[in-house]
């Protein structure tokens, strides 16, 4: 995955391997550090980690997560892109852009007719791989629960 067009800095590898996770490190970076996830519980978190296809950022030597996301999909028609979340010790060296790109790729085989996402203020991040603001914003509607 790292020779996608935006490659990942040398010493650093993307997985989906569930086992490799950080589940603490992601809860913490989460629910302290971004304004989507502010005071998510650890129970909801793992919920959300085994209800989802994971990407880690990993550094090969020491094995570190240095970056995490999640897409939520049926692997077919449709995929939420969510909870991407670089760690500030890295931020700015193109990790955001190498993992949704390595994410965009991953989901290619599958056909999908599209990959949603949401941000507040990442959106040039996300439009270095593709992404783009809805054509037609009112053709969307949202329950919102909590």
């Amino acid at each position: 995955m790292t020779d996608a067009p935006h490659p990942l800095p040398a010493g650093y590898e993307i997985s989906t391997d569930a086992a490799r996770l950080d589940a603490a490190r992601i809860h913490q970076w989460l629910s302290t550090d971004a304004y989507w996830a502010m005071g998510r519980t650890r129970e909801k978190q793992d919920r959300a980690i085994a209800g989802s296809l994971n990407f880690g950022v990993y550094d090969s030597a020491s094995g570190e997560q240095v970056a995490y996301a999640r897409v939520v999909t049926d692997q077919a028609t449709f995929a939420w892109l969510c909870d991407v979340y670089v760690d500030r010790s890295v931020r700015g060296k193109g990790f955001g852009s190498a993992l949704v790109a390595a994410i965009r790729d991953h989901l290619e085989p599958c056909g999908l007719r599209r990959i949603l996402l949401a941000t507040a203020d990442a959106h040039g991040v996300y439009e270095k791989v593709g992404f783009s603001a809805l054509e037609d914003p009112a053709k969307w509607m949202a329950l919102g629960l909590q």
